[in-house]
Formats: structure tokens, sequence, C-alpha cells
């Protein structure tokens, strides 16, 4: 969802991030963890640098 809402022109995301998932007292089944965040994160700067050329 996070790549499309790059490529739709969104200017940001909510993502919930927790170090342990499975313990946390909230929405731990839809947190990554940091290291997720990360990848995640490298691979939508490659999704906002082609948004950025086209426009």
């Amino acid at each position: 969802m996070s790549k499309a809402a790059i490529a739709a022109g969104a200017d940001g995301i909510l993502v919930e991030v927790h170090n342990n998932p499975e313990k946390a007292l909230c929405d731990g089944e839809q947190s990554i963890t940091p290291e997720q965040f990360g990848a995640l994160m490298g691979q939508l700067r490659k999704y906002a640098e082609i948004e950025n050329r086209i426009l």
C-alpha cells in the first residue's frame, strides 16, 4: 500500500513500527520491525525519486 501511495503522489505515509510486534500492547499485528521499516524506506526512496523526476 505504501508503494501505491507514493506512486499516487502521497506526501507521506503512516507506518506502525515496534521492536517486538508480537508483544505490542496494541496494533502489533499491523506493525513492522525497525529493520523492516528501514528496508521499506529504502524501497520507497526509489519510488519517490522516480515520482520527483516525472513531476
